[in-house]
């Protein structure tokens, strides 16, 4: 049991030995009726990495209560993103992380929170068609739809899709009820199959997202036009109001695998990624005064800005891998070839990159393993990870040196531009967790350190820029979790940040980020109903949270507008009855109930305003 996990409670019943438990996710169960019945326990999902890296494992889907309530990605996260106050909006990570990739990357990625990625794609295996139906409503006409579908066209061969929506009204001077800031159609197509003596295995799916968002550049601050006031929400004056950028995506994923020997592995993984991002405004309206406040340069229209980048990657792995008793092993070689265009450009930014990997994992039992894995991009590029895990403790280690991305290296916009021969950026981070788990208790003391040398950001002037310097993080937090008077779970979360080093001043994370929850949780009506309902709250100390600039989609760093500390309380009740989960959440319960009518997320963007979010949540298994 951990803090703000899965507590156990409002899933779904199950009895009788493992065996039996076995057999069913196997075949269904049997109801008095000799009828079979399906459901959650026979619908199994695993992902990529499940596959690639041995460790098959197929997963029951999830009908738990716990965080069901906090539906966007910011909030599912903990409120650990920083975004522009409204579902959909360009969101950040608070805390710096190494990313995924240490080659080239495109660069824009404020919309990868809204992204369904192929390596995040579930594959299944269900013994019946499977459909999952999610609709949420949240106050002020931010809305979700989200669809799921898979099902066996034979034992070994599974086929199914996912289709998603966002619209997200303006939280900022909406002018109509369907004014919206954020609008996104996203889907994927996936399929699974093995052959019948199960030596050969795919996995292949085709994913497809378009993001718009329909700029507003923030509330024009009090300063600048006296008639502007904060936290007036629907009645705020906002800067642009003709001003749209998009986020197109296109995937191609392909991972294969053939058993030559018992034990003994060969895979082939195959990708074709195209991301086009574009933003469009028109400088013959007031957006312009958005952009004369940074500088007066139209290096391409004087009347109307319209830049745009594409990012195409090719990639292809090959290797083998087995497993040798607790042992498995894991070499490959990889290439990447790709470009970041632009009409903007003189000629395109193409980038070619061999790599050579492997990996070596060791089970000494169920609980307690090792894994070490590297990377080694030829010739100046590298990521060498170390992971420890046992019953009490994890530990993991990494050393990396990544490349910068490709539109920090050269971009080619009307109001900016730049190229850049930046060098690698090189990171050495240790993680630790103690893990203290009790009956009713649960205490998870943690400890990361970060020594980040040659950073990447954005500057005052909204363009990239390397520091030589480095910078030291020192980040202890804790979870708890504690369970009292059987149905009453109190679980929290905090976290202490220490910057030091000459490029401390380039992160900016806040010192202090703590979040409680408070909540009843059991079953009612003879375990008919399953519910949850309690309070949430949030806070982080003040900081100087960086700015947004839409015109490049990219968070830049600002000394004149801090974020002030402020706590945010939510209310919100979770239900289970049979397969169908319901959520309501009032967020802000405490919106004028201090000495400031609200809070700020982004400088000049407000947090929610006192609103009600209504959710379900639907299994169909038939």
């Amino acid at each position: 049991m951990t803090a703000f996990g899965q507590t156990g409670r409002g899933q779904e019943a199950t009895g009788g030995s493992e065996e039996e438990e076995q057999q069913q996710r196997r075949g269904g169960l049997i109801d008095d009726s000799t009828k079979m019945v399906y459901g959650p326990k026979t619908s199994l999902y695993f992902l990529e990495e499940n596959v690639r890296f041995n460790k098959m494992e197929k997963t029951p889907l999830d009908t738990g209560l716990t965080n069901f309530h906090n539906f966007e990605p910011v909030f599912k996260s903990g409120n650990k993103y920083q975004d522009l106050g409204n579902l959909g909006s360009a969101a950040k990570p608070v805390y710096y992380d190494l990313p995924g990739k240490i080659g080239a990357r495109s660069g824009f990625d404020v919309y990868d929170l809204y992204y369904r990625s192929p390596d995040s794609l579930k594959y299944f295996d269900t013994k019946s068609p499977y459909t999952k139906l999610e609709a949420f409503y949240g106050g002020g006409n931010r809305n979700l739809l989200n669809v799921e579908f898979a099902r066996n066209i034979t034992p070994t061969w599974n086929v199914g899709f996912n289709f998603n929506t966002v619209r997200a009204r303006k939280t900022l001077n909406p002018n109509a009820r369907d004014d919206n800031m954020a609008e996104q159609t996203s889907y994927s197509i996936h399929t699974n199959y093995q052959s019948d003596n199960g030596k050969y295995m795919l996995l292949a799916n085709f994913s497809r997202m378009h993001h718009k968002v329909y700029e507003q550049g923030g509330i024009i601050s009090p300063e600048v036009d006296s008639t502007s006031l904060y936290f007036t929400y629907e009645d705020s004056k906002v800067w642009l109001s003709n001003s749209e950028a998009v986020d197109l995506r296109q995937d191609y994923h392909l991972y294969q695998q053939f058993e030559l020997l018992k034990g003994w592995q060969i895979y082939h993984v195959s990708d074709w990624r195209k991301q086009g991002v574009s933003f469009v405004s028109d400088l013959t309206t007031s957006d312009s005064s958005f952009f004369n406040q940074f500088n007066q340069n139209r290096f391409i229209n004087e009347d109307t800005t319209r830049n745009y980048h594409r990012f195409v990657e090719f990639n292809n792995e090959a290797g083998f891998k087995g497993d040798f008793g607790p042992v498995y092993y894991n070499a490959y070689v990889k290439y990447r070839t790709g470009s970041l265009s632009s009409p903007n450009f003189d000629s395109d930014n193409n980038y070619n990159e061999f790599y050579l990997g492997g990996a070596l994992r060791g089970e000494i039992n169920e609980k307690w393993s090792f894994e070490a894995e590297g990377e080694y991009l030829v010739p100046d590029g590298y990521r060498l990870r170390g992971y420890f895990i046992s019953p009490y403790l994890d530990v993991t280690y990494t050393k990396a040196s990544y490349k910068p991305t490709a539109m920090q290296q050269m971009y080619r916009g009307n109001h900016y531009q730049w190229t850049n021969d930046f060098s690698n950026t090189g990171v050495d981070q240790i993680k630790g967790e103690i893990k203290a788990d009790f009956a009713k208790l649960s205490v998870r003391p943690s400890l990361t350190l970060n020594r980040v040398n040659k950073y990447v950001y954005f500057n005052q002037s909204q363009e990239a820029e390397q520091i030589d310097g480095e910078a030291y993080m020192v980040i202890p937090g804790i979870k708890t979790s504690f369970r009292f008077w059987k149905k009453l779970v109190w679980q929290s979360e905090v976290i202490y940040t220490s910057i030091s080093g000459g490029a401390a001043d380039k992160f900016r994370i806040p010192e202090w980020y703590a979040r409680t929850r408070l909540f009843f949780d059991g079953p009612m009506f003879d375990e008919n109903l399953f519910i949850q309902f309690g309070l949430e709250g949030r806070y982080k100390s003040d900081y100087y949270a960086e700015a947004y600039m839409p015109a490049t989609q990219q968070y830049y760093l600002q000394d004149d507008f801090l974020i002030e500390a402020y706590p945010v309380v939510d209310a919100f009740v979770n239900l289970r009855i049979n397969r169908t989960r319901v959520l309501f959440r009032y967020n802000h319960v405490n919106s004028n109930l201090l000495n400031v009518p609200g809070y700020f997320v982004t400088p000049d963007f407000t947090g929610l305003k006192g609103s009600l979010d209504l959710g379900i949540s639907w299994y169909f298994f038939d």
